[in-house]
């Protein structure tokens, strides 16, 4: 009958720590426990082991350590599962998410929000921490992050206390990014778009308010771009591009400091093309504005060098801009009568062109009337 050999691991001798394994197998020679040399080096157990053995030595040894893993993770995930299952009340949470803002620990605190609004998503705390949410990633310079939460929050609640607070920091992100008159202008765009939403849908909140001023930044920027794109297409002899441009100016940002130049540029864009008649309409509803503009002062020189004044056709578009129900009348560009105050008189090399007193229809643009 075959005799039985065992293989024990254990530790060197006076060490005191037990036997951490054993194995038994049928052999032909007689055997006891592993003794000297194979006590002493318990740590390389594949030494002196046929290949049966060391299988099971390395599975024994990979056994202890997955059990000690598998204790440890059991520990940890314990404890998260104890957090999931019962997370703080919501008014805690979001009292502890004010205190990171309190810190200046906007990041975190943007984490925390969300927290409330993901745990407790029926709570009074859930709506406002998505809107703060979005104020602590504005506060921390991460404004793609600010830009998609507050988004949120006015899609699912439009109209409420909060909802001006969320297009507020909507537009401000979009504000700072605005970039100069020559590079692209989309944040420009939106910005303005969620300024004059803002200005639309809640008037009387203080962000409306406050919003006038970035209006006038956003529209000036605007009609500066629209002005470079257009003298360069002026460069390139692109005429018809160039009288877009300047066009998109006069319409869509009247109150800027922009419309003299572009109205002047029309008048002599149109006198490169020979149309005449949308040239003096141009310069006439420049004179009308800004009679003491130096671009209707070249404007009117450019006219007086083809036999013609500044005059607004019914045909032009530019007669579409005015008030409704009113025939435009431009005042002529002409020195002013014998009678009137003493004035410097013009010379012939820069005429100093005065419109007449008299009634003038009311035009859109801005400007001092006559």
């Amino acid at each position: 009958m075959p005799k039985t050999r065992h293989i024990m691991l254990f530790e060197p001798a006076g060490s005191g720590m037990a036997a951490v394994g054993s194995y038994a197998r049928g052999g032909a020679r007689s055997g006891v426990g592993v003794t000297g040399a194979r006590q002493k080096n318990w740590l390389m157990p594949h030494e002196g082991l046929t290949t049966s053995e060391r299988i099971v030595v390395s599975s024994a040894l990979k056994g202890c350590v997955l059990a000690l893993g598998i204790a440890v993770l059991a520990g940890c995930a314990s404890s998260d599962a104890a957090k999931i299952l019962n997370p703080d009340p919501p008014a805690k949470m979001y009292a502890d998410a004010d205190a990171l803002m309190s810190r200046g620990k906007f990041h975190k605190a943007s984490k925390k929000f969300e927290d409330v609004d993901r745990e407790h998503p029926y709570s009074p705390e859930a709506r406002r921490a998505i809107v703060m949410a979005a104020y602590a990633y504005y506060k921390a310079g991460k404004l793609p992050e600010a830009i998609a939460s507050a988004e949120r929050y006015t899609t699912m609640h439009p109209g409420t206390k909060e909802a001006p607070l969320a297009h507020h920091i909507i537009a401000s992100a979009y504000f700072d990014q605005m970039r100069q008159p020559n590079r692209d202008q989309t944040a420009t765009r939106k910005a303005l778009l969620q300024l004059k939403t803002l200005k639309t849908r809640y008037p009387d909140s203080k962000y409306a308010r406050e919003a006038d001023n970035r209006i006038r930044l956003a529209e000036d920027t605007l009609a500066a771009a629209e002005m470079e794109v257009g003298r360069y297409y002026l460069k390139q002899d692109n005429y018809v591009a160039a009288i877009n441009r300047f066009k998109t100016v006069v319409v869509s940002y009247q109150t800027t400091a922009h419309v003299e130049e572009a109205l002047y540029r029309l008048t002599a864009t149109y006198l490169s093309l020979g149309i005449a008649s949308e040239a003096q309409s141009a310069a006439a509803v420049l004179g009308h504005n800004f009679p003491n503009s130096r671009w209707y002062k070249d404007s009117f020189a450019l006219l007086q060098k083809q036999g013609l004044t500044p005059e607004v056709n019914k045909g032009s578009w530019m007669y579409e801009i005015l008030k409704p129900g009113q025939e435009p009348v431009a005042p002529p560009a002409v020195e002013p009568a014998p009678e009137s105050p003493p004035q410097v008189p013009p010379t012939a090399q820069e005429p100093l062109p005065e419109p007449p007193p008299g009634p003038l229809p009311p035009l859109s643009l801005g400007g001092p009337a006559s």
